[in-house]
């Protein structure tokens, strides 16, 4: 089975004022089912009050991300699913849930993980 990352920017989502609740309760009752499913892997958001950071491997750290690349925000999900198909179809309802479309891409197979 592959993994899929099912994501959206953040400016992508526009919610009208007081339908934030329910596109919450939409959202959750999609990984619901995922999990259900057996499907769900992960999911969240990135929080975007907390500025992301480069880490190297002598622990050094210095603020922001690479040059040139933007600052990853917004949702992501990762399923496990037997096709693309499936992918597609989970993406669907998630973006009716939460109201706009969603980036879906493949992790590429890695027999450790």
């Amino acid at each position: 089975m592959t993994k899929y990352l099912i994501s959206f920017p953040s400016e992508a989502m526009m919610i009208p004022e007081g339908e934030f609740q329910d596109v919450a309760d939409a959202a959750h009752a999609v990984i619901e089912e995922a999990k259900a499913a057996g499907v769900y892997i992960f999911g969240g958001g990135i929080d975007e009050d907390i500025e992301p950071v480069r880490v190297s491997g002598d622990g050094m750290v210095e603020p922001g991300t690479y040059p040139g690349h933007t600052v990853p925000n917004g949702g992501y999900t990762v399923l496990e699913l037997p096709s693309r198909e499936d992918a597609i179809e989970w993406a669907a309802k998630i973006a009716v849930a939460c109201r706009c479309p969603q980036e879906l891409r493949e992790f590429q197979y890695d027999p450790a993980s």
